[in-house]
């Protein structure tokens, strides 16, 4: 095993926890994106991230084995980062939880990381299953459907599948690359 695969290894067992909680990540973030009382931009990064997940074409189709929720479970920590970095108030709770995650995609990423950061602000302006951000935080009919539709999505969430296996890392690596480029 080359450093650089001993150093990949401790994902190993990061990367498959994101994924067992990553149900419940999107639920508590979507009571963050239902309370009018929090921060704006922090709604609207948040529901960013959260509608990733809804995204029909995103960084990793949902059903490539090993690796179909990786990034969504990537996305909504670095959302979660940029949130924090908007309004430091919120890293107490699931945001900053996240957000401090959001450090390790860093380091499995290095140089592809600042790709990833430029995609999640980019999230804020795209849409999926026809509603964008926008729709989410100003129409209260839209932002009812849409956490009825994660809360749906937290409770039947499926745990994917993780082979512990550094190739399994190096070809996600390789596929978030080929597709931040």
């Amino acid at each position: 095993m080359t450093t650089d695969n001993a150093q990949l290894t401790r994902y190993l067992d990061v990367f498959p926890s994101w994924l067992r909680t990553l149900g419940e990540d999107a639920g508590a973030l979507g009571a963050v994106v239902g309370k009018p009382e929090e921060d704006e931009e922090t709604r609207r990064l948040v529901a960013s991230g959260l509608n990733y997940i809804f995204k029909s074409l995103d960084l990793i189709p949902d059903g490539i084995d090993d690796l179909g929720f990786c990034d969504d479970a990537f996305v909504i920590r670095v959302a979660s980062a940029l949130a924090c970095e908007a309004n430091p108030a919120v890293k107490d709770g699931v945001v900053g939880r996240l957000a401090d995650d959001a450090k390790q995609v860093e380091e499995f990423l290095g140089e592809d990381y600042a790709r990833l950061v430029t995609y999640v602000r980019g999230l804020k302006k795209g849409a999926a299953r026809g509603r964008t951000v926008e729709d989410i935080l100003t129409d209260e009919s839209m932002r009812a459907s849409f956490l009825a539709e994660v809360t749906a999505w937290a409770k039947d969430y499926q745990v994917p599948s993780f082979t512990r296996d550094v190739k399994t890392l190096i070809k996600l690596k390789a596929f978030l690359s080929a597709k931040l480029a």
